[in-house]
């Protein structure tokens, strides 16, 4: 065969199109230096890992599940009611953090355990169930709630994950980081991380080569319950404010952080690192039409398009170097 009867693949780069988010990244990171020279200070960048906390935590637990070929759509609901159940169990008693914490915890991961209970064992669509759950969900939280915020966040709570170690990195800032990282050792160095993707690369086979599937499914799901609960309890630590709405409409910046880092509905493919990419792409576009003084619509519209770009500026690197 000559070398014109090959197939031309642009870069012959061998799985250099999981690394394409990264580049991604890069060029919007510059387009907000050109545009304002605040994303060259430390403390900005910072700034911007805590201001994103909430959403990049929930995504570590949904890539989980994606990976899987799954999809969790309920995570903004849990979000909303693990935050008051934590701000309503403190009181305003910083003795009551800790079981606060806990409870949130447990509730997120339940919630999460019956999502992956009914995915596991019913042929009902992961879309169509958390979507269901997810106004579930909402619907306890009003019950709960009333319909007003509810709760007092306990004194120290707030501090304690604003505080700036070395003056500089937020400790809500280092959770996020920290959590990436348990992600990436869950993902790469377990044995449910491999299992994972051999489950989402092909059911049946994974069925047939004597995998747990069901069990792999539970879990994901699990996990994804409790990165949503961790993410409540972020979003409270940040704002230092209990609503019954805190975590309406992240579950769709959650799902375009997670499939912007390369993680696919199809499962099998992606990964934590591209997600922690995908979330800052989307935090950085966020402060770039904050930046242009837009209205808030106008910054809607204005993100989505920049998601939309970055997502085929993603697709037609991965399709050279892939």
């Amino acid at each position: 065969m000559t070398a014109a009867a090959l197939p031309r693949k642009g870069l012959s780069l061998p799985g250099a199109s999981r690394y394409a988010i990264f580049f991604v990244l890069v060029a919007v990171y510059l387009a907000g230096l050109a545009v304002s020279p605040a994303f060259a200070e430390p403390n900005y960048i910072f700034n911007i890992l805590r201001q994103i906390a909430p959403v990049g935590i929930a995504a570590i637990g949904v890539t989980l599940v994606m990976i899987l070929g799954g999809v969790d759509l309920s995570v903004g609901a849990v979000i909303s009611l693990t935050a008051v159940l934590a701000a309503t169990l403190m009181g305003g008693d910083p003795a009551n953090i800790a079981p606060a914490i806990l409870v949130a915890c447990a509730t997120g991961l339940g919630i999460g355990l019956l999502n992956g209970i009914i995915v596991a064992f019913s042929r009902v669509s992961p879309f169509i169930l958390t979507l269901g759950m997810g106004v579930a969900v909402i619907g306890l939280t009003q019950m709960f709630t009333g319909g007003t915020a509810k709760g007092i966040v306990a004194p120290g709570f707030r501090e304690f994950f604003n505080f700036r170690i070395g003056g500089l990195m937020p400790v809500l800032a280092l959770a996020l980081l920290l959590l990436a990282c348990v992600g990436l050792f869950i993902e790469k160095a377990t044995t449910f991380g491999r299992q994972l993707f051999l489950v989402g690369t092909n059911r049946a086979t994974a069925i047939l080569s004597g995998l747990p599937v069901r069990g792999v499914t539970i879990a994901a799901y699990a996990l994804s319950g409790l990165f949503g609960a961790l993410a409540g309890i972020a979003l409270l630590a940040r704002s230092g404010v209990s609503s019954t709405v805190a975590g309406q409409g992240l579950e769709f910046q959650v799902l375009a952080a997670v499939v912007l880092g390369g993680t696919t509905f199809v499962g099998g493919r992606g990964g934590i690192a591209g997600t922690v990419a995908g979330t800052l792409v989307l935090v950085i576009a966020f402060n770039l039409v904050n930046i242009g003084g837009l209205p808030y619509q106008m910054q809607l519209v204005v993100m989505g398009s920049i998601i939309i770009l970055a997502s085929a500026l993603y697709g037609r690197i991965s399709e050279r170097v892939g």
